[in-house]
């Protein structure tokens, strides 16, 4: 079968590699869609964050392999000894870090905070590929209601609805939503389902504020052209917001925001209000604790999502409640098109992109042999 495997950064190729094997516990199952997600997309250059020094140590040690691909809608083809939820024929979606199921935590039924299990996409191989073989534990049965597209945007949704929990909020809490990407948009819409009251969106991208507007704030500010503080604090009667998500921040080498966004957060959110951090860096940034102290701010970071959320969004967007069609605005046909997903998802500004550019994989005569 053919498979994109990186050879180093900026190295990918889609190569020729066996079939793997439908092992215990497992499902092999033909990818429909796939996205690289942003994380993915600076990776593949080489640039600093989330798994970076894992991905470098795997490349160096043991290139060519199979990287990335956690963001997919796939249908079984076939289930391994042990597959009791799923049957083939399927569409499933998964959740991409797993437990490892004998750490203390693991075996004290807390499983959801463990961190040493595997990652599809990077300890497992994902799905940017002909055939992947996914382990059963990782995944959830797609409701037929759901578009193969908005499927492989199941697991990005899910992670957005761990950051909303994380929020706690309480009903008409003013929430600030910094980052109009396919996450903000997310937390814009969860925040909504969970009772917030005022949802002011803040972006760089016009036509980012233009759907932050069609899936619910009631006011979505454009960074390039206004005093985002000062309009917040004016929105807000001075008081500042209940809840800010910051969901801009990264590498500028990307078109993201740096740690710019972290520091309006502290500007925006009221005394005694929560910072939900959404974004990953890449690298150590500077804070100041004293502020943070001094202001009683709760800097709060999301929980790895569960399986519990992977399911509850899948109720989300089958009921509608969850909009994620208006997000999709490029979509690629054929494995070969992956380079170009990744390109797009790299530069989704300068492409006007807001979800990650997505490939619908074209089944092969592999594939379709097992059909």
């Amino acid at each position: 079968m053919k498979a994109w495997r990186f050879h180093g950064f900026n190295d990918m190729r889609l190569d020729d590699v066996p079939v793997p094997n439908c092992a215990p516990g497992h499902v092999l199952v033909e990818p429909i869609c796939v996205q690289p997600s942003v994380t993915e997309a600076q990776l593949a250059k080489g640039i600093p964050t989330l798994a970076f020094d894992r991905v470098k140590r795997r490349l160096e040690t043991e290139a060519p392999i199979q990287l990335f691909g956690h963001e997919f809608c796939a249908r079984i083809l076939e289930t391994g000894p042990g597959v009791s939820r799923f049957h083939k024929g399927e569409r499933v979606a998964a959740r991409a870090k797993l437990p490892c199921m004998a750490c203390p935590l693991c075996r004290s039924e807390r499983s959801d905070l463990c961190r040493k299990g595997p990652v599809i996409g990077f300890d497992l191989p994902g799905c940017f590929a002909e055939i992947a073989s996914l382990p059963e534990i990782a995944l959830v049965k797609v409701d037929d209601r759901i578009s193969d597209s908005e499927a492989a945007c199941l697991q990005s949704l899910s992670d957005s609805v761990a950051a909303v929990e994380t929020a706690c909020l309480r009903m008409a809490d003013t929430v600030v939503i910094l980052g109009q990407g396919s996450m903000g948009l997310e937390c814009l819409q969860i925040a909504r389902q969970s009772g917030a009251g005022l949802l002011i969106t803040v972006d760089v991208r016009e036509e980012s504020c233009q759907i932050s507007r069609q899936l619910g704030a009631d006011h979505a500010l454009n960074a390039r052209t206004e005093d985002i503080v000062s309009t917040i604090r004016t929105l807000t009667g001075g008081n500042g917001a209940d809840v800010v998500f910051e969901c801009a921040g990264g590498s500028p080498k990307q078109g993201l925001a740096g740690s710019q966004t972290l520091m309006q957060a502290l500007d925006a959110v009221r005394s005694g209000g929560k910072i939900i951090g959404v974004s990953w860096f890449g690298g150590p940034i500077q804070l100041d604790i004293d502020l943070l102290r001094e202001r009683s701010l709760r800097y709060l970071f999301p929980d790895i999502s569960t399986q519990a959320h992977l399911e509850h969004t899948v109720r989300l967007v089958a009921s509608g409640r969850v909009r994620l069609a208006p997000t999709i605005t490029h979509i690629l046909q054929g494995i070969e098109s992956v380079p170009k997903a990744f390109e797009i998802t790299a530069n989704k500004g300068a492409h006007k992109a807001i979800n990650p550019a997505q490939v619908m994989m074209r089944p092969s005569a592999v594939v379709a042999s097992r059909l």
